[in-house]
């Protein structure tokens, strides 16, 4: 008998990872279990680092792959924290707020008769 959605969200969480984003050299990341069951926290390590092991924080598929490790973990119950060393609001803020830019203004020469 499976359990609905509901009884998954009422079970307490089994464990908490952090994963730390170490730097531009290999290996970027590094999974840290901060309690729960090491069976478990050791499982969801190496399918995390098999998901962001080549991948630093600005390449393009790293945000696919962020988000399927944030699934992973709600299914294995696990408390997910990322450290990727800035503030991700403080980055994602500027690009947002960045006015488009607007065309020069173009000057005509007046006509010489």
């Amino acid at each position: 008998m499976s359990m609905t959605t509901e009884e998954l969200e009422q079970l307490p969480p089994q464990g908490h990872v952090k994963i730390v984003y170490q730097g531009p050299t290999s290996p970027h990341w590094e999974v840290r279990g901060v309690f729960g069951d090491q069976r478990v926290i050791e499982d969801f390590r190496q399918r995390a680092l098999a998901r962001l092991q080549l991948l630093p924080p600005h390449d393009p598929q790293f945000r696919r792959n962020r988000e399927r490790v944030n699934r992973d973990a709600e299914r294995e119950r696990l408390i997910l924290e990322w450290d990727l060393g800035y503030a991700e609001d403080e980055v994602a803020a500027p690009a947002a707020a960045a006015p488009a830019a607007e065309p020069a203004p173009t000057e005509t020469a007046a006509p010489t008769a």
